[in-house]
């Protein structure tokens, strides 16, 4: 395949986001797409075969139009775009950064940041019951509670309910000091800090108070009916099959329920079935019940972090096949 030479046009500001420190996002398109890029005067000139230096390119335009729209180029932004780049689908990245599905408490925009965490957030505004599986870092908790915040400032539902199986991973509740909420309120406190963030510590606070807001372990939802609420039950991997059922019957009118797990981090003991297992097979069929599968693409955490979910994927399939 021939050699190539592109040249694109930047000025120093789009350069010093783009670039990265030392240069290490450069480095990054040069090493993946096997080109050379080097800055002169202004024209960033990328040299390589015609297909690659083409992808390259594309790449480049893509942050650059992404830092143009103020958000802030990470390395994690620039991995992906790669990954896009090579899949010819770069394109799809201005699709993902449009939709925006709410603000923090500082102004920092939440958008979905892979193709798989858009997919979730579509499956949730189109079906009322969605089960968002798939590993650490893959933003299903964040992005479920994005979606209920927003829902309910927009007054779709009266009030949102948070809940997980208070599950020890090690020690027990009854070592822990204090009365019940206090031994389970370790358990809720990823809620809780999504809640915070998103929310604002008064604004959930005052909301809390009126019972708009509830995080409550899985075992006060016995007996309870949810007319229009939104309802997210987290880590639930490690429910078992009868609480999983219960908790799905509790569903009433005008509501919508999330449901968040990874079923390579399960707390059960020791040959017990997870409920979330189970549900996959049960519910699989059923319309307005939306699947979504994320996986260590999605991962939007350190890179170190998706790497350290592949190895133990990696893992896994050779343990099995053994």
């Amino acid at each position: 395949m021939s050699v190539t030479t592109i040249n694109l046009e930047m000025d120093t500001e789009q350069m010093r986001k783009i670039f990265g420190m030392q240069d290490a996002y450069i480095k990054k398109l040069e090493q993946d797409f096997q080109v050379t890029i080097v800055d002169r005067n202004g024209s960033i000139i990328i040299t390589g075969e015609e297909e690659n230096a083409g992808k390259a390119s594309r790449v480049l335009r893509q942050l650059t139009a992404l830092s143009d729209r103020g958000n802030d180029i990470e390395e994690q932004s620039v991995d992906y775009a790669i990954e896009m780049g090579k899949e010819d689908q770069e394109d799809r990245l201005m699709e993902m950064d449009a939709d925006c599905i709410c603000h923090t408490i500082n102004g920092k925009p939440i958008k979905p940041k892979t193709l798989g965490q858009k997919a979730y957030v579509d499956a949730i505004r189109k079906n009322m019951i969605v089960f968002g599986l798939g590993p650490a870092g893959t933003g299903k908790t964040y992005l479920a509670m994005a979606m209920a915040i927003t829902a309910f400032k927009n007054n779709e539902v009266s009030r949102i309910i948070l809940t997980r199986p208070a599950i020890e991973a090690g020690e027990k509740l009854g070592f822990l000091p204090g009365d019940l909420q206090s031994k389970v309120d370790p358990y809720l406190r990823p809620l809780y800090d999504a809640l915070y963030q998103i929310m604002g510590a008064e604004s959930f606070a005052k909301n809390m108070e009126k019972g708009l807001i509830e995080v409550a372990p899985l075992a006060y939802m016995r007996g309870r009916t949810l007319d229009n609420a939104y309802i997210i039950l987290d880590e639930a991997q490690n429910t078992t099959p009868a609480q999983m059922k219960m908790f799905l019957t509790r569903i009433g009118f005008g509501s919508k329920v999330i449901v968040t797990g990874d079923s390579s981090q399960k707390d059960l003991p020791v040959g017990a079935k997870s409920g979330l297992d189970v549900a996959a097979r049960v519910l699989k069929n059923i319309d307005d019940i939306a699947f979504c599968n994320l996986t260590n693409k999605d991962v939007v955490r350190h890179p170190l972090v998706q790497k350290i979910v592949k190895a133990y994927d990696d893992y896994e399939a050779r343990t099995k096949r053994r």
